[in-house]
């Protein structure tokens, strides 16, 4: 996959209208009306707008060959005309989590929380596309992007709180879950 930056904006127009921001843990961000989403580098906000988190898209870090051939067979493309809900979860994980060497770090990831087998549960109605923003000195190291139909979204609240519940999530000091239906 080639490596694409990503701005996503909050303020009070974009392509998504949001119906409700949570802070999950740690520090919130400013309520917004809607996000836009800019292929590319936005450095600041712009007019009308309150906030901007970048992340790059890359290769899959934290999974075998087989679990990203697996992945890659059932995940469902993004824009599809149905998925009128979206989610924009940014994630922040704790300096102890950057200090475990990498095998540790898989090993937490899938050994013990099993993060790809409970996303592959829920595909392909939920697709999904993850950004890295810890390499770019952003506030988050990830902005976690969803969409799915809205009778997908009760299968969305079950993934989420699978995933919350598992060993990784002990290492999150800081999470928003930002929900969006398309304008």
């Amino acid at each position: 996959m080639a490596r694409r930056l990503f701005s996503f904006v909050g303020g009070n127009h974009g392509s998504w209208k949001v119906i409700r921001m949570d802070t999950v843990i740690g520090e919130g961000l400013p309520k917004v009306d809607a996000l836009g989403i800019i292929e590319g580098m936005l450095t600041a906000p712009s007019n009308g707008h309150s906030w901007v988190l970048r992340g790059v898209t890359s290769y899959a870090r934290y999974v075998h060959s087989d679990e990203r051939q697996h992945l890659q067979q059932l995940q469902a493309s993004l824009d599809r005309p149905q998925a009128t809900c979206a989610a924009l979860i940014p994630i922040k994980k704790s300096a102890a989590w950057w200090e475990l060497p990498q095998d540790v770090r898989r090993a937490i990831f899938e050994e013990q929380s099993h993060h790809t087998a409970i996303g592959i549960g829920y595909m392909p109605a939920i697709a999904r596309r993850l950004h890295h923003g810890y390499d770019l000195g952003e506030p988050f190291d990830f902005l976690t992007w969803f969409e799915y139909a809205p009778e997908d979204a009760p299968a969305f609240e079950r993934l989420t709180q699978a995933l919350r519940a598992a060993e990784e999530w002990r290492y999150v000091e800081r999470e928003i879950d930002i929900r969006l239906i398309k304008y």
